[in-house]
């Protein structure tokens, strides 16, 4: 291994449907080793599981075809590898598609595809064995779409040993795609725990693309040209440090805070994050600023992996439909109000009458209002609102009613009821998630390349007593003799994500004399107390010390997540704006220092 080698790899997609133009902007930037994609969530394996239902050759994410086509003659040229796990259920498929546009061109590509992940076939064995979902304990239901298993690393590593220049996973963890390639690149064993993490912690940092560089970013109004943004590039050393940066003349903004945000997002535990090939600690994690729209990234420790894989099904829960009407002019949020009452009453009144069940759950939301802030909401007397129905049924029949007789408001019902969006609403399956653990050793994984199948066994030393670290004790200044009052804004940057039916909440200080104001107020209880409304789970906090950071785990706080949840923010991609509004007891000093920023 060369001692000074450096490895870069760009990151092109951070979900299906992301930019078009992100992998032309990396491979024009003439800088990587490699291009990687991702593209799946849970609820998009359900969505491809349905595709492939009503099209054998479809289950995979055609927007990597539509984006890589254009450039593999660039890709060829530069001797770019590409990674990516669009192959969702049906790689094989995927595959096929890549190789038609590649032939177009009379380009040759290795391509091997990763399997062993779609465990749909071994569906009624698992409701045989009574399986309990990790968080509910409930049992599997029989209506199940798709069943996956999160895949780690080692199948990508194996690939390019045997030569292959683009490989097409199914389900694997977000971050293997990177980190496959590194253990390739540096030899990096299955038992270098810290070098593993230090891998999956750069993978980490650029799978949601521009995420890290300025998207949703605390300081959005630093952030030039958001029409431009640049994708994230790392460029990584042997040891597993690495930097974020970006491709010259382009957009958005990567700072200490860009990339800490993006570190903490979508975690639970820092300091056990599980993955399949490691499991991480986080604690001691720095971030710094070396240069303009570059920082470094060091110190992620590794653990042994468990011996298990999270497994993740997706299944039909009846159907749902929502609505979203614009209603105007004066007392509009009350006109709406009373408007949505009375179509669900009339509508519950009809199913009734017809001996259909009421609707199984249904909410109303009137935004416009600050509906999402529940108690911490102020009042607002707007003239415009716009009117959110929603409402499942397990009948398909119930909700076709709903969505007639919306249409009814328009002339017999308040005034100001200007448009439905959308048009009529329609109805579509509600889709919920179902998390179970399976052992390692019950997976079977084999990669495919130039029509020769190899069995990948997982060779690591299993570690199975993971368990939460210990949570923060948090300080103990004397709050009343803290009498001045800032926004949290003003002393922290901060991110929020789901993970299935729990949201996670990173605040990371400004700067590190502002950490224990902030870890003396910010309490468990405080922040289960600001999210009263929606937060029914316990409330969790650990210590990220090494960039003055919280992380916050509110349990069932997202009504269901994904699309199970009736909110608002079914993802809870709102909720760090929120917290950001709450006021942290500060010193005199500090209080007097922000006010001469103003």
């Amino acid at each position: 291994m060369e001692e000074n080698k450096k490895i870069k790899i760009g990151c092109a997609s951070a979900f299906w449907g992301d930019s078009n133009d992100a992998a032309a902007q990396l491979v024009n930037s003439n800088e990587l080793n490699y291009l990687v994609f991702d593209y799946l969530a849970e609820v998009t394996m359900s969505i491809l599981a349905a595709s492939q239902m009503k099209n054998p050759d479809l289950g995979y994410a055609t927007d990597f075809i539509s984006q890589t086509g254009p450039l593999l003659s660039e890709i060829k040229a530069q001797g770019i590898k590409v990674i990516s796990n669009a192959g969702g259920i049906n790689p094989i498929a995927c595959r096929e598609a890549l190789v038609k546009e590649a032939d177009k061109q009379g380009l040759n590509f290795k391509i091997a595809i990763v399997e062993g992940d779609n465990l749909f076939h071994r569906k009624d064995n698992f409701l045989k064995k009574r399986v309990q979902d990790i968080d509910t304990n409930s049992e599997m239901p029989k209506s199940v779409t798709s069943i996956n298993a999160y895949l780690g690393a080692e199948p990508i590593r194996r690939a390019l040993d045997e030569g292959a220049d683009i490989i097409i996973t199914g389900r694997c963890v977000d971050s293997a795609v990177t980190l496959g390639p590194l253990m390739y690149e540096f030899g990096w064993k299955s038992t270098d725990y810290d070098l593993l993490a230090a891998g999956s912690l750069a993978g980490h940092i650029i799978e949601c693309g521009a995420q890290c560089n300025g998207g949703n970013f605390t300081d959005w109004h630093l952030v030039k040209d958001f029409d431009n943004i640049g994708f994230p590039i790392i460029e990584v050393v042997s040891n597993g440090d690495f930097t974020v940066s970006k491709p010259e003349n382009t957009g958005g903004l990567i700072s200490f805070g860009t990339v800490a945000e993006q570190f903490l997002y979508e975690i639970g535990d820092p300091g056990s994050y599980i993955l399949p090939d490691v499991v991480c600690d986080f604690r001691d994690v720095t971030i710094k600023e070396i240069e303009k729209d570059k920082v470094f990234v060091s110190g992620a420790i590794g653990k042994p992996p468990t011996e298990t894989y999270k497994v993740s099904a997706t299944y039909l829960n009846g159907y749902r439909t929502q609505a979203s009407v614009v209603i105007g002019g004066i007392n509009a949020a009350q006109k709406a109000k009373i408007t949505a009452d009375a179509i669900l009453k009339k509508v519950s009144r009809m199913l009734k009458d017809s001996g259909m069940q009421d609707f199984s759950d249904k909410k109303v939301s009137i935004i416009g209002t600050e509906a999402m802030y529940g108690n911490n909401s102020q009042q607002l007397n707007t003239r415009e609102v716009l009117l959110r129905i929603i409402a499942t049924h397990s009948q398909k029949e119930a909700l076709v009613l709903l969505s007639r007789e919306i249409a009814q408001g328009s002339t017999g019902m308040t005034p100001g009821f200007i448009n439905m969006l959308g048009a009529r609403p329609s109805v579509s399956p509600s889709i919920k998630l179902f998390s179970f653990l399976l052992l390692k050793k019950e997976v079977n994984i084999s990669i495919e390349i130039d029509n020769n199948n190899m069995e990948i066994l997982i060779d690591n030393n299993y570690d199975d007593h993971v368990e939460l670290t210990k949570e923060i004790v948090h300080s103990s200044l004397d709050n009343k003799l803290l009498t001045n009052e800032v926004p949290l804004y003003k002393l922290a940057f901060a991110r929020s994500g789901d993970k299935g039916d729990h949201c996670n909440i990173g605040v990371i200080s400004r700067k590190p004399e502002y950490f224990s104001f902030i870890k003396n107020y910010l309490t468990n209880q405080v922040v289960k107390n600001y999210f009263s409304h929606v937060a029914k789970g316990d409330v969790h906090c650990w210590e990220v010390p090494g960039i003055c950071g919280l992380n916050f785990l509110l349990k069932h706080s997202l009504g269901g997540g994904g699309m199970a949840s009736l909110n608002i923010d079914s993802q809870g991609k709102a909720y760090a704006q929120q917290l950001l509004d709450i006021k942290v007891p500060v010193s005199k000093e500090i209080y007097n220092e922000l006010l001469k920023r103003k």
